[in-house]
């Protein structure tokens, strides 16, 4: 997610159990997931896509830097691609790179490409106080399916 490795992931993912395991007082043999779902804490894979999706949302709807806002086009405010049926479902264009192990970092590519795998519902949403906790519940299933 958003190009960091496997291994920092797992390292990450380590903190956050750790941090969970403080909370709880729990021993480093008690299984996570329970306490995870009992905070309602993600995962940090769904962590990174839901930062990147809040932003994305913002720069979207102008309270974002506008640094950061000029970066992401919506694929309906492109030309070339106006007429195609994504031109109406409210994606953003993700620029081509070069190398996928630097150019897939970049925020444009992967804050494009975390916003278009959510549900159009979730893209229209409108208003930021409905999008949050919208998005946190549909990453939170991802997380936790069987719950």
């Amino acid at each position: 997610m958003a190009g960091v490795s496997g291994t920092l992931l797992r390292r990450l993912q380590s903190v956050l159990n750790a941090a969970v395991r403080l909370v709880f007082s729990a021993r480093r043999s008690d299984h996570i997931t329970p306490l995870l779902l009992e905070l309602h804490w993600l995962k940090i894979t769904e962590r990174i896509q839901f930062c990147l999706c809040v932003l994305s949302y913002r720069c979207l709807h102008g309270s974002a830097p506008s640094y950061l806002a000029k970066t992401l086009h919506l694929t309906s405010d492109i030309e070339a691609r106006r007429r195609l049926r994504s031109g109406s479902m409210s994606t953003l264009f993700v620029p081509a790179t070069r190398r996928s192990s630097l150019g897939d970092r970049a925020f444009p590519v992967a804050a494009a490409q975390a916003w278009n795998t959510l549900p159009v519902s979730l893209r229209t949403a409108s208003s930021f106080l409905t999008f949050r906790p919208q998005l946190k519940t549909f990453l939170f299933n991802i997380s936790f399916p069987d719950n």
